[in-house]
């Protein structure tokens, strides 16, 4: 999903990646639908490894069509390694190379209890 051209906001969906192409498409879904929810938000995935664009592209997209502020939402369920260690390393790479972005960094998406509720809610369902 690539950035529109009608805010100063953008969102970056940031996963791991994967070699396998169809394991992006939930994650580009995600970006399609928020699109479609929201026709004024700026929209675009990034990927940790394996898959392009990786986090400084994607961030990069959005700043050359005039984005000064980044939400990142890291679209992990759980709370491992890359979103403790690797993903504040990378922001601040992007707070040093933007510094006239201002970045938000939100929380795993596994630990915001709305997914949690959804999710035991599609589980429970026959």
């Amino acid at each position: 999903m690539t950035a529109s051209n009608t805010t100063t906001d953008g969102v970056v969906l940031f996963a791991h990646g994967s070699r396998d192409p169809l394991w992006r498409k939930p994650v580009e879904a995600i970006a399609i639908r928020m699109a479609e929810r929201n026709a004024g938000v700026r929209v675009i995935c990034a990927y940790l490894e394996l898959t392009e664009p990786d986090l400084q592209t994607a961030v990069q997209t959005l700043a050359d069509n005039g984005v000064i502020a980044v939400r990142v939402v890291p679209m992990f369920l759980g709370v491992g390694r890359h979103a403790r260690e690797d993903l504040p390393l990378l922001m601040a790479e992007l707070k040093a190379r933007h510094p006239t972005v201002a970045f938000e960094l939100q929380q795993a998406i596994g630990e915001d209890p709305r997914l949690i509720d959804l999710i035991a809610d599609i589980a429970l369902s026959p």
